[in-house]
C-alpha cells in the first residue's frame, strides 16, 4: 500500500470518527431534550452514575467544571431527583453527591434498552477478530484523547 492510500485510509477514518462523535452528541442531546435535561447535564449524570457517590470537588476534577458549575448541575439534577446532597458525617462542610440510579434508570432505560438492543445486533454480526481490532481503536482513542485532556488541563 502506498503512502498517499495510507494517508486517504487514515483521512476517511478520521472523517468517519468525527461523524460518530457528532452523531453521538446529537442522539444525547436529543434524549437529554425527552428527560428535560440539557446534553451537558445528560452527560454528567452518568459520569455521577458510573462514578458513584463523590464530593463536588471530585466531581470538578473528573469533569473539569469549576466548583460552581458543579452546584448548578447537582441543583439541576437534584430538582429532577436524580441525584441528592449528603454532608459528610466528619466534616459538614464537605458535600457529597449521591447518584439517585433508580430514577435515573426509570428515566432512561426506555431509550437505552433500544440502542442496546440494536448495538448488540451489530456487534453480534462481527468476527471475534474485528472486535479485537474495534477494541484496541476505542482502548487507544480514549488514551489519546485522556493525554490531549491533562494537556489542556495543565496549561
Amino acid at each position: 500500500m502506498t503512502d498517499r492510500t495510507k494517508e486517504q485510509q487514515a483521512q476517511n477514518f478520521r472523517s468517519l470518527s468525527r461523524k460518530y462523535s457528532d452523531t453521538s452528541i446529537l442522539m444525547h442531546e436529543a434524549i437529554a431534550r425527552e428527560i428535560g435535561l440539557s446534553g451537558t447535564d445528560h452527560k454528567y449524570l452518568g459520569f455521577i452514575i458510573q462514578n458513584g457517590e463523590m464530593t463536588a470537588g471530585e466531581l470538578s476534577r473528573l469533569t473539569g467544571l469549576t466548583t460552581g458549575a458543579v452546584t448548578g448541575l447537582v441543583d439541576r439534577l437534584e430538582k429532577k431527583k436524580l441525584v441528592k446532597r449528603k454532608f459528610d458525617s466528619e466534616d459538614r462542610r464537605k458535600v457529597i453527591i449521591v447518584p439517585n440510579t433508580k430514577n435515573t434508570l426509570k428515566l432512561l432505560n426506555p431509550f437505552f434498552d433500544k440502542l442496546n438492543e440494536k448495538t448488540s445486533k451489530l456487534v453480534n454480526s462481527f468476527s471475534d477478530q474485528e472486535i479485537t481490532v474495534l477494541e484496541k481503536y476505542f482502548t487507544s482513542a480514549i488514551d489519546i484523547m485522556n493525554e490531549m485532556i491533562e494537556q489542556l488541563r495543565k496549561q
